[in-house]
């Protein structure tokens, strides 16, 4: 008997560990031989933990289950009642695109010959066949563009790195996912890290790089975990630490672990920090490309960017530049949150609108009182009424509405919230989280907190001094802190004014 019980963070917050032990304790009083596979998530977080029970119909998934409700596993599975049928055909799965996040949820994240059996090592056994301008090239003919929230297109970066002349060059992945409703970096990471190795490796190829860093945030210690033992075991495979695949050049990878500075999800801030300096925000140029960690040529790519790329070897750039629109082409992994039925991640091809996404696929509130407003993008994104719930999904159509994809994190938020608060948040937030490099960012976000304070009190007069020092801010601020915190405050002004004019009377 084979069961499927993730070790994804957010099941075993909602008691996976705990129903493992229940698991194994169950089949040991009925002397019952079971095979315990910790997995990654589907990604369906109201059905956590999800229990997959492998049997000749296919894996049938049993969730949210409890340790009460592990005896029914071992007996007639059709009348548990937890059953769900096979996972494969649950609605939230059979509506996606899965080319990232593919393997996620299948397979042991920690067996290679898992993840070769289910297409691993494809694209990088393609890749060591290439020289450096192909495989450059094949990236930048699939259209993948930074999946860390600038959306940089990833061939350009690839080619300024693989052209510049130095004797020492550097893959950074950067793992530093501080976004709130964000966690499409860790499930990868938890649930299937050799493509992130794959990636940085057909990195290295492309670049010239002989060395990557994974840079995690220290809240992660699952994904550190996983990650590390993943390096082991490609390092005893003759992935890592030698010659790739017994052909290619050296290339190997180091884990290392952030504070937890939120400012460290900036690029060169986190190579301060990979450094051993201060997680502050470096001025450019120079670009990181040209001078990045220890001053050499350094790619630094989000987790989803450097896991998108097996796939596009695997199956070529053709295959993977059909899915999508416009300038964004490729498949996207939401992550969903907030006040919804159904919060999780879902990965499908850019295009979709923003109702698609928080009606269809979400499915409204969850306290069943309509969606006042979805943030986009963080707690730096901007905040969407329905009126723009039209808006496909995509760099340049969210650009247009004044706001941003960014990781593609989306937190919904029904008609009882007050924006008012919520742009304050902002504010509060930047004020904390600013490293007090530049001006705009260490004086403007304090100055900000006044102002709105001074609007919840009743000062009218302070609402264009606050729109004045939004946009200062976005023009003077050095990092994409300073710089898009005046998206959320700008958005909340200017879709729900009636929050702002009400403020004299909610605080009498």
């Amino acid at each position: 008997m084979k069961i499927y019980i993730p070790l994804d963070s957010a099941a075993v917050a909602l008691g996976a560990d705990a129903l493992a032990a229940a698991v194994a304790a169950e089949a040991r009083r009925l002397d019952r031989e079971v095979e315990i596979i910790r997995n990654g998530s589907r990604g369906m977080v109201w059905l956590e933990p999800l229990v997959e029970v492998v049997t000749p119909q296919g894996r049938i998934g049993f969730g949210p289950m409890t340790p009460a409700d592990v005896p029914g596993l071992f007996a007639d599975l059709a009348v548990h009642p937890k059953a769900l049928g096979p996972v494969e055909e649950l609605p939230w799965m059979k509506g996606q695109t899965r080319l990232t996040f593919a393997r996620v949820g299948i397979i042991d994240p920690l067996s290679l010959a898992d993840y070769e059996a289910e297409g691993g090592l494809s694209g990088l056994r393609k890749a060591v066949a290439m020289d450096p301008a192909a495989i450059v090239a094949e990236v930048t003919a699939s259209g993948l563009r930074g999946r860390g929230g600038a959306g940089f297109p990833t061939g350009i970066k690839w080619k300024t790195v693989s052209e510049a002349v130095a004797d020492r060059k550097y893959i950074v992945c950067n793992a530093d996912e501080g976004d709130s409703a964000t966690f499409a970096d860790r499930m990868l990471m938890e649930g299937d890290p050799f493509t992130l190795i794959e990636g940085m490796i057909i990195a290295g190829l492309a670049t010239g790089a002989t060395k990557g860093f994974v840079y995690i945030r220290s809240e992660y210690p699952v994904a550190i975990r996983v990650m590390e033992e993943a390096c082991r075991l490609a390092r005893a495979a003759g992935l890592l630490g030698g010659s790739v695949l017994g052909s290619g050049p050296a290339f190997d990878i180091e884990i290392r672990v952030g504070a937890g500075a939120y400012v460290c999800g900036e690029e060169t801030s986190l190579l301060n920090s990979l450094e051993g300096k201060r997680g502050v925000v470096r001025a450019k140029p120079p670009l990181p490309a040209l001078e990045g960690f220890l001053g050499r040529p350094t790619v630094v790519n989000n987790v989803i960017s450097l896991a998108s790329v097996p796939v596009i070897f695997e199956k070529g750039a053709a295959f993977y530049k059909d899915f999508g629109l416009g300038r964004s082409r490729g498949t996207i992994p939401l992550q969903i949150a907030g006040n919804v039925r159904f919060g999780g991640l879902y990965e499908v091809a850019f295009g979709l609108t923003l109702g698609d996404i928080v009606d269809g696929i979400a499915g409204g509130c969850a306290t069943g009182r309509p969606v006042k407003a979805v943030q986009v993008g963080g707690p730096l994104g901007a905040y969407h009424p329905r009126s723009e719930f039209d808006t496909p999904f995509g760099y340049e159509e969210f650009a247009g509405k004044d706001g941003l994809i960014g990781h593609a994190g989306l937190t919904v938020f029904d008609d009882s919230a007050d924006m008012l608060k919520q742009a304050r948040f902002a504010m509060e937030f930047c004020a904390i989280e600013s490293c007090g490099k530049c001006t705009p960012c260490r004086i403007g976000a304090v100055r900000g907190v006044e102002t709105v304070d001074r609007i919840a009190k009743g000062d009218a007069a302070a609402i264009p001094l606050l729109t004045d020092l939004c946009v200062t801010m976005k023009s003077g601020s050095l990092c994409a802190l300073g710089g898009f915190t005046p998206y959320p405050v700008m958005s909340a002004l200017t879709h729900f004014p009636d929050d702002f004019a009400r403020s004299k009377e909610a605080a009498e």
